[in-house]
């Protein structure tokens, strides 16, 4: 990656700080935000929208990465005193992952979503478990386009594009003191932990990877075993010739073809992004999210039914946050049109044998999001990679089913970390709490 993390990445915290000040519930979000004769948009937003920093819980934390305020939680297993405790008869014969684990949401989701799992995945590893919210989701800052690049940036990092999360996700390895840590991903977040694996891959201990809206490709099955090799020879020749004189007209018709599509493609994401960037983009994103936004998290679960209204709220509360429907736009445009240089990388499904790190891919079994058919296939791509299943449960394991989510790790880090029988005996013990 041509942008380099700078000036921010002390490993000790000393820039961040506490907010102490919870904000209320989210008490309900108006319908009226096209009815320009019930309240002006400047009047919805004087009366919705906040600084995200006056919506964080007693528990969150800011920090500054490239401009942006970052909001994260941190569970530390040597400060939760609130509930189980290990006791020294639990720790004898057992042994820790020793390393600290990232926490990487969804699109639409933040750090709520992690919510019901920081602290037993916490007491699991024994040491920091720590979750943060992208650019455009939960309560990070929002920016607005044109984006001020650092003093030493030739080129201003988009805070919404693949490079900036996968930077954040390093940076927060340096936060948290260690080598290496643990990334675990969930949805769209796989991207992230993925990517920051094939930028840093000394960096990364091993991958969870939850409902992976990764494209897994078919597996290659290898045909035509009982062809001769006569048949084969005597087409050879004939093929060789043919293939060379198509590869010289079709080396011709592309260079023309390719100089003329990139024109056209950098001319059509240019008034793409306008587009999404005009009033009208960001009223057609404001509705999508107010009509939709709140029945795709009852679908995104098995039981709709176990969608409470604190779960709404805890989904709804970042739309309060100043700005959100633009940063949602910028981080469309960054997703439609900005590449990151992949041009010059080979597609992600065909670097899935390049990981050497251990992998965990989970799924549930009735996923309306992401097809657990989908996950079983990126664990056949990806070499030594576990597979596991959770009945009766739908896009959101660590949510939905919180228990066998925390059981199915703990087995894995068990196996992955020299953990014994005992260890996972002792992860039970958690589970009371994950509730």
């Amino acid at each position: 990656m041509s942008h380099r993390i700078s000036g921010h990445s002390s490993p000790r915290p000393a820039n961040r700080f506490i907010v102490s000040n919870a904000a209320s519930g989210l008490s309900g979000f108006p319908d009226q935000y096209l009815d320009a004769g019930v309240q002006s948009k400047e009047e919805i937003e004087a009366e919705t929208e906040q600084d995200p920093m006056n919506l964080a819980d007693p528990d969150s934390c800011f920090c500054e990465f490239q401009g942006v305020h970052i909001h994260h939680k941190v569970f530390d297993p040597q400060t939760l005193t609130d509930d189980v405790q290990i006791t020294s008869q639990d720790d004898q014969g057992t042994r820790k992952a020793e390393f600290p684990m990232i926490l990487l949401h969804g699109f639409g989701a933040s750090v709520y979503s992690w919510s019901r799992v920081m602290k037993p995945l916490a007491r699991l590893v024994r040491s920091k478990v720590l979750a943060f919210d992208r650019p455009a989701f939960g309560l990070t800052s929002r920016m607005l386009h044109p984006f001020s690049g650092t003093p030493n940036d030739a080129k201003p990092l988009n805070p919404y594009s693949m490079v900036y999360s996968v930077l954040t996700t390093l940076y927060f390895i340096d936060f948290l003191a260690t080598e290496k840590a643990i990334l675990v991903g969930h949805s769209a977040g796989c991207l992230v932990a993925l990517d920051s694996y094939f930028e840093a891959p000394e960096r990364v201990a091993a991958l969870i990877l939850v409902a992976p809206a990764i494209f897994a490709p078919r597996s290659v099955n290898t045909t035509g075993a009982g062809d001769s090799q006569e048949k084969k020879g005597s087409r050879s020749k004939f093929l060789g010739t043919l293939v060379e004189f198509s590869k010289a007209i079709i080396g011709v018709i592309s260079r023309a073809v390719t100089g003329m599509a990139n024109m056209l493609s950098s001319l059509y994401k240019k008034a793409l992004a306008a587009f999404l960037r005009s009033s009208l983009g960001v009223m057609l994103v404001r509705m999508a999210i107010n009509k939709f936004g709140v029945t795709a998290v009852r679908n995104a679960w098995y039981d709709s039914k176990q969608v409470t209204d604190h779960v709404v709220q805890g989904y709804t509360k970042p739309l309060r946050a100043k700005g959100w429907d633009r940063a949602l736009v910028e981080f469309t445009v960054a997703t439609l049109t900005d590449n990151n240089g992949s041009e010059k990388k080979p597609p992600m499904s065909k670097r899935f044998q390049e990981i050497k790190c251990p992998v965990l891919i989970m799924t549930g079994d009735t996923d309306r999001i992401v097809p657990a058919w989908n996950a079983e296939r990126l664990s056949r791509a990806i070499p030594g990679s576990v597979f596991k299943v959770i009945k009766n449960c739908g896009h959101l394991p660590q949510e939905e089913k919180p228990d066998e989510f925390i059981s199915v790790v703990a087995k894995f880090l068990g196996d992955v970390f020299g953990g014994s029988q005992q260890q996972q005996q002792v992860d039970l013990k958690f589970q009371g709490i994950v509730s």
